[in-house]
């Protein structure tokens, strides 16, 4: 099982980096905002998860290891596949999750692309002895360069069409006042003005 991957990006796309490792260039799906914290040519070191099917072999990639534990626990809810716990990943940070997990917030859980209100009822009756100590932590503001096609990637990475992506960005450029916030908030607040448009 491969636990991590350590070595140089070579590329970075909409939804997947490699990084090569020994000589080998590993595929890692990736949310958004891990993506956009790579940069190609720089040495990173990403949490890994493999998902094994018959006819494939499948890398996830994380920022760290409290994403991939979070990533792997809402595998194990009926119904959630590494698509939908990326995306909940890109929505909500690993402390809002089990939080919203912990607590019973399935409205928390339905911002979440592909996740409705049984799917969220499920994930809770399934998760909620499982997700361990809750904490949430505040999110730090900074600026962010190139944010728009950005989170533009991050979104059609996810399954939404360009048009989409396009208004959900032009959406969120209109809520900044004084500095911006990083890629991940922004991401995720295009989700949710994505989601209400549904």
């Amino acid at each position: 099982m491969i636990a991590s991957v350590a070595g140089v990006v070579a590329s970075v796309g909409a939804d997947t980096a490699v990084v090569e490792v020994g000589g080998v260039g590993l595929s890692l799906h990736c949310a958004p905002a891990t993506l956009s914290s790579l940069r190609v040519g720089k040495q990173t070191r990403l949490a890994a998860s493999l998902i094994v099917r018959e006819d494939s072999l499948t890398l996830f990639g994380f920022a760290g290891d409290d994403e991939k534990h979070v990533f792997e626990l809402l595998l194990t809810a009926s119904g959630v596949g590494p698509r939908i716990a990326q995306a909940a990943l890109a929505v909500h940070s690993p402390d809002v999750l089990r939080k919203a997990i912990a607590e019973g917030d399935t409205s928390t859980l339905t911002q979440v692309p592909g996740i409705g209100k049984k799917g969220a009822e499920r994930i809770v009756l399934e998760l909620r002895d499982k997700v361990g100590p809750v904490t949430v932590l505040p999110v730090q503001g900074g600026r962010s360069q190139a944010w728009t096609e950005q989170v533009r990637q991050g979104l059609i990475g996810l399954g939404w069409s360009n048009a989409q992506a396009d208004q959900a960005v032009v959406a969120v450029a209109e809520t900044i006042d004084g500095d911006t916030p990083p890629v991940p908030v922004l991401l995720r607040q295009a989700i949710r003005v994505l989601g209400k448009n549904r």
